[in-house]
């Protein structure tokens, strides 16, 4: 019997150009996705922080809701952020919760001219439209858009090579966006990304995406796959929903409390709010935390994480080499007493246990930088 062939697998605009440069698939989310290309993840990786790799992150959401200032109302119900205060084309980092403050997913929202951007986690889209869809009572005109592609471009010459395509993104400032005109189409431009690098994410219609990534390879920048972008994001201390974040997590366990807005605590009167406000006031139980195995080990997800009595304290939800750092890195959740920097703890691999220690976050230094105004 052959193998049985997945006929629901969705492909994104670039898959030619994917296969053009010799990628090697994975399933990721329904998606038939780039893990590598030729010079493998670590030279990707690499050539991410020097200089400058477009992402193909088109099997994401982009969720455009529409309405006044009853949308902003609304919406303020469901996340802990202060929209009435967000000026238009602002990007602000949130979650989609239940009561229970677990998180359905992590999101970008952007206020644009005549509502909301969301950017929405590939495998979480379907599930967070239809929750939303209902937490809104279908009163908003909601459009998860697939005729539009989304294109990272991250790396310290991601500004001088898209500003030589799009004159003027060399003014958004980190976590804004704005509409451009390009050869007779709008592009939705933000100054964001997932590598701890300065970059961007270009929202653009599908057809016209492989001809615009083409431009981009011209000049200098480079494919990456998601094997990278994991990496890169690790590096940077970044969550990944599904690892460091579920529905059994919250915000203030994820030690993500920064992307409440602070207006918002006092009140609260957003989906989760009291068990946010109870936790930070009484403390989580466990904690996520960065941690650096010594030596050389690489201590993958589930790995069970002791202290130095041999009691379980914890577990890993990430791991792996760091490029950039020359090392094994990983992060977990511990609980509290041993989330302070510099605990000594142990890891479980193959039956034997390891040393490592707590670290604070992120293992490599962010270079998001302000735009010029």
């Amino acid at each position: 019997m052959g193998k049985r062939v997945n006929m629901e697998i969705k492909k994104t605009s670039l898959n030619k150009l994917h296969q053009i440069n010799q990628a090697k698939f994975v399933e990721f989310a329904g998606y038939q996705m780039p893990i590598q290309y030729i010079n493998g993840i670590i030279e990707e990786h690499k050539f991410t922080r020097l200089h400058c790799g477009i992402f193909d992150v088109s099997h994401m959401g982009q969720l455009f809701i529409y309405g006044d200032e009853n949308l902003t109302n609304e919406l303020e119900k469901i996340f802990p952020l202060d929209l009435k205060n967000l000026k238009q084309n602002n990007s602000k980092y949130s979650f989609l919760m239940n009561e229970d403050a677990g998180i359905y997913d992590d999101l970008i929202v952007t206020k644009i001219e005549e509502g909301y951007l969301i950017i929405l986690n590939a495998a979480c889209k379907d599930k967070d439209f239809e929750i939303l869809s209902n937490l809104l009572d279908k009163k908003f005109k909601m459009n998860l858009d697939n005729s539009r592609s989304l294109i990272a471009l991250q790396g310290p010459k991601s500004v001088e090579i898209l500003d030589s395509i799009i004159n003027g993104v060399v003014r958004l400032n980190f976590m804004s966006g704005k509409w451009f005109d390009f050869n007779n189409q709008k592009l939705f431009v933000t100054r964001s990304g997932y590598t701890g690098e300065d970059g961007f994410e270009i929202s653009i219609l599908n057809e016209k995406a492989e001809a615009f990534t083409e431009n981009l390879i011209k000049k200098g920048a480079r494919l990456v796959g998601l094997g990278a972008r994991d990496t890169l994001r690790l590096e940077a201390g970044l969550c990944l929903y599904g690892h460091e974040l579920d529905i059994n997590k919250t915000p203030v366990e994820a030690n993500l409390k920064w992307a409440i807005s602070k207006s918002r605590l006092p009140n609260g009167g957003f989906i989760g709010s009291d068990k946010i406000m109870r936790q930070m006031q009484n403390g989580a139980k466990q904690l996520r935390v960065g941690i650096k195995p010594e030596g050389r080990l690489i201590a993958r997800e589930k790995t069970k994480i002791f202290n130095e009595k041999n009691i379980q304290i914890g577990q890993i939800t990430s791991g792996t080499f760091g490029p950039s750092v020359n090392g094994p890195i990983a992060m977990g959740y511990v609980d509290r007493e041993f989330s302070k920097v510099d605990t000594k703890i142990l890891l479980e691999v193959r039956g034997k246990k390891y040393p490592a220690n707590v670290c604070g976050l992120p293992f490599y230094k962010k270079s998001y930088v302000k735009g010029v105004n």
